[in-house]
């Protein structure tokens, strides 16, 4: 009799392994797991991890099915709530999100929600299961710019409740984040991403690639020229942010987000693809956010000696305590309490090292939150030749300044309401990273619901 209070583990390539290759670190469960891992389940009449759900699962729902070994009837529970579940099941901070609240965690382990919804997602997709589609469309048109998760998710609920709807990419390749953010071993592309994405055009939504909408074409010109009656923004936030010392124009110095497009989307880990890349001997990451673990994870697996540089302590990391204990595993090395103050650069514009301070924890701020203070006299230099900039990232204002109305605030971020994502132009609405600045992909998801549910009732005359 299996340990109750234990959750089944999950099978993962040994780290010295993983650390060489960019195949998924994660197998994930077999039906009999998965169904084991089920019956913990104690199908709660009032379930608190659906209340920690940004998208509303009905989580507990899905898990009987599992443990019934009913996986498609899993799968359709689940559909109704995620176009993206075998995407969630990998990426999502279940940990901090529905099973955090987790009865069953109270005594023991919280149920593995993430890993059971990644099993029941894999199997639809081995499967080929359809998801459930609109039996007739309702005549209205609607247009969803960017093919993240936030666009993904609005396409697809609007979808379902009939509308014929658009989407326009700006890169070559659908998914946004998906497939230039998140690394191979993370995130399969072939077998996930491109996957899932083949289920929402099977709902009927169709894509356009290679438009950037305020350069190929505005907004005003596609409600007014195209004849869309409103359009959802789920561009994303890919313009990084960098600290400003000396030295940060170097050769050598990346923002995460150009690293991490270079080896995910142009393949540059692969022999196969010339896309060039600083794989780097010595590497340092700054930040200690998930997108830092990603860039750092990435240049261990090209080979290089990597230190994540962060300022504050490993309790107060953002990253998820998974991503953080695998780079562990893998070998990256981690310099806490400690910020760069220079980047040194050669004779020929390189990276050579980086000067760097210790830091410790001042007095607190009105929040209560200690902030990091500098240590006098505690500098002391890195040799490095590569240095990876993660300290989040802003939208791209080139939409809000080619559409007259959109307000945006001090960040350039869209203002749009959390609710239904209505933005201060008729009928435009917005979600995701667009209107928060960097986030999780399932609070992205969350907000192309919510904008989803804006759009359809401006539409019809709620």
């Amino acid at each position: 009799m299996a340990d109750v209070l234990k959750r089944v583990p999950v099978r993962e390539q040994d780290a010295k392994v993983r650390a060489g290759n960019f195949e998924e670190v994660c197998y994930g469960y077999n039906k009999e797991e998965a169904m084991e891992e089920a019956s913990r389940c104690l199908n709660c009449k009032n379930a608190k991890c659906v209340q920690g759900c940004p998208v509303a699962i009905n989580i507990p729902g899905f898990i009987s099915k599992v443990k019934d070994g009913d996986i498609e009837g899993a799968y359709k529970v689940i559909g109704g709530s995620s176009a993206l579940p075998a995407i969630c099941g990998r990426v999502c901070p279940q940990e901090s999100q529905c099973e955090c609240k987790c009865i069953r965690g109270i005594k023991g382990d919280p149920v593995s929600i993430g890993k059971l919804e990644r099993f029941v997602a894999d199997y639809a997709l081995e499967h080929d299961i359809k998801p459930e589609k609109a039996e007739k469309k309702n005549g209205h048109k609607v247009a969803v710019i960017g093919s993240g998760p936030s666009g993904l998710t609005c396409a697809g609920d609007l979808a379902k409740l009939g509308y014929e709807v658009t989407v326009f990419e700006a890169l070559h390749e659908l998914g946004g984040v998906l497939v230039y953010g998140i690394p191979e071993f993370r995130l399969p592309k072939e077998k996930v991403v491109k996957k899932e994405i083949e289920k929402v055009k099977e709902l009927g939504v169709k894509f356009e690639t290679n438009v950037v909408i305020g350069k190929s074409t505005t907004i005003d010109q596609l409600m007014e020229e195209e004849n869309f009656e409103a359009v959802f923004i789920g561009s994303g936030a890919g313009l990084p942010m960098f600290m400003g010392i000396p030295g940060e124009t170097a050769n050598g110095v990346f923002s995460a987000n150009e690293y991490l497009t270079r080896s995910n989307l142009m393949k540059a880990f692969d022999e196969n693809y010339d896309t060039p890349i600083a794989a780097g001997k010595k590497v340092a990451v700054i930040g200690g956010g998930n997108v830092a673990m990603d860039a750092a994870r990435t240049a261990l697996r090209l080979g290089a000696e990597v230190h994540i540089v962060y300022r504050r302590s490993e309790t107060e990391l953002p990253a998820r305590v998974e991503e953080v204990h695998h780079a562990k595993e893998e070998g990256v090395i981690f310099n806490l309490l400690t910020n760069p103050t220079e980047i040194l650069v050669d004779e020929n514009g390189w990276v050579k090292g980086m000067r760097v301070i210790r830091m410790e924890f001042g007095e607190p701020d009105a929040s209560g939150r200690r902030r990091p203070v500098a240590v006098p006299g505690s500098e002391f230099e890195m040799e490095l030749d590569t240095v990876i900039m993660s300290l989040g990232t802003s939208p791209n204002p080139l939409i809000a300044s080619t559409t007259d109305g959109l307000e945006t605030n001090r960040r350039k971020c869209i203002v749009a309401e959390e609710e239904n994502g209505r933005t201060s132009k008729a009928a435009v609405y917005a979600g995701g990273d667009a209107v928060t600045g960097a986030a999780t992909v399932i609070l992205a998801m969350g907000a192309g619901k919510a904008g989803a549910k804006g759009i359809h009732e401006y539409l019809s005359g709620r």
